[in-house]
Parts: structure tokens; sequence; C-alpha cells
């Protein structure tokens, strides 16, 4: 590559990446962006520009990473979710577009509602918990994971997007939280993948921690868990949302329907999948 010097060229080179990526156009912006500290409209506005020699060798080197399967967001340090920047790390899985539909839906019912309390169990980077802060500032909102490493890194994501009623804990679900907290919200992004799963193998899942994907009875195991403890934390006529596997749709909905809940439904992803399921919490209801 070492001839090739505009960035018309440049990005001439996606070809090299579609054995290892699904948006190879976009990777090899992303790459330029950051190598250039330059928005994208500049790519395409001087398509011409060359860049000098210590530029070039950067992109080359994290070219490299990429098309050896290294995910985008690894190499970046960082992946934008809703309107936020957030640091990623290999401690935790790097925020995927799909997750923001349990933002949406989060939003469709309590945009506008002045003040709530909200858990978000597994946060990993903070993702859901931070893009909900930035919409519901009046709300108290608590962040948990059982791993130190998410936990700093959540809390770093915080500290440098100024979210003071966003609270970051250490908990292995709800173990550490205080037994009289209860919620207007409780939402997760739980593992929910079978670990005979071929997809684990592929793509940007190998860099993930198998942790935060993977759970025990066909993916079903922490879900299933989730959905029989929240009751315990949420207020009456508290919802839980769930983020779960394609597939899992019917599955989360018995769930939920069989330990009591009400009003319970699926929504789809922007693939068109079923991908969030959520219920209302009745007091009385077991």
């Amino acid at each position: 590559m070492s001839s090739v010097r505009s960035i018309a060229d440049a990005l001439a080179l996606q070809h090299r990446l579609v054995e290892v990526s699904d948006t190879p156009q976009l990777d090899v912006s992303l790459l330029l962006c950051h190598v250039l500290d330059k928005p994208r409209s500049y790519l395409y506005t001087w398509p011409e520009r060359c860049l000098d020699d210590a530029q070039w060798r950067c992109f080359e080197t994290l070219f490299a990473r990429r098309a050896a399967g290294e995910p985008i967001a690894h190499i970046l340090g960082y992946r934008d979710f809703w309107s936020l920047r957030l640091e990623v790390s290999a401690d935790t899985l790097i925020p995927r577009p799909d997750s923001e539909c349990l933002v949406e839906r989060v939003l469709d019912h309590y945009r506008g509602q002045p003040a709530g309390r909200l858990l978000d169990l597994g946060t990993g980077t903070g993702a859901l918990a931070l893009a909900l802060a930035s919409e519901l500032p009046t709300w108290e909102i608590w962040a948990v994971d059982k791993h130190p490493g998410a936990v700093a890194l959540a809390e770093n994501n915080r500290r440098k997007l100024g979210f003071q009623q966003v609270s970051v804990r250490q908990s292995d679900w709800f173990e550490s939280l205080p037994a009289e907290l209860r919620f207007d919200v409780i939402i997760s992004n739980p593992p929910y993948i079978d670990g005979a799963d071929p997809h684990l193998q592929q793509g940007d899942l190998r860099y993930e921690p198998a942790s935060a994907l993977v759970a025990p009875a066909e993916g079903m195991a922490d879900l299933a868990y989730i959905a029989s403890a929240a009751p315990g934390y949420l207020c009456d006529g508290g919802r839980l949302y769930l983020e779960h596997g394609y597939q899992q749709a019917p599955k989360v909905r018995e769930q939920l329907s069989r330990r009591g809940y009400v009003d319970v439904a699926s929504y789809r992803d922007y693939g068109d999948h079923e991908r969030v399921t959520a219920g209302c919490w009745v007091e009385g209801n077991q």
C-alpha cells in the first residue's frame, strides 16, 4: 500500500476488508477520519487530498489491524452510540446500533416524565444508562456490572460526559444493591448467546469477552434470572426491558408472563428482528 497516498485511493482499499467486515467502506472512512482528525464529509469533499508520510504510515498500521479482524472500535478506542462517544475496551461488549432500540422503547414510554429511578444491569461501557441519562436529565440512574474492568470503563465514560445523576457501581446483578431500593425502570442487555453458537468464532465477537456474551440454558439463563428477580426491585407499575437474541423473543415473553408481568410485548430492531421485550410489574402479581 505504500505507493497509495490520496484519500480516494485509500477509500478504494475497502475491498480488502470484505472478508472481515460487513461495512468495509465505513471502516476505511472511520480510519481515515481518525488519522486526519477530520469529519467524514471532508473525505468526500477533498478526495484528491494526499496524506503525508506520517499519516500514511499510521493509516497502514490501523488498516492492517482491521484486515486481521480486530474490531474497528478497539482500533479507534471508541464507539459512537446514540448521541454519545464512548470509550471502549476488551473488558466488555462494543455497543451496537440495535441496542439503541431499547433506548427508544424506554423513551417512548417515559420521555417527559419529570422524575424517576432507572437501573441498568450489566452496564458494560455504560452505553444504555448514559444514553438514557442524556435524554432523561432529571432521573436518578444506577448502572451496575460485576466486572471491575467494565465498572471502571463505565465510570470513566460517565465522568467524561459529565452525567452527575448516574451512579456506577459494582454488583453481580442485584446482589450489592440496597434491599429497600425500588426502580421505575430496569433495563438490561445481558449475555444471551448459546455457548455452542458458531457466531462466537466469527467477526468482532472473537475479540469480546465470553462472559459478556454467553449464558447457560441455550443463552436463556441470565434473561430468566433477571425476569424472576426484577420484581423485588421494581416499583408498583414499574417496567422491565430486556435485550435478547433475535430468536428468543417468544421464550422471553413466556418468562415474563409466567412470572406475572402484564403488558408484555416485544419490539423490533433496525434489521426487523424482535430484539427487545418488556413487561410491567403490578404489585400482588406472582
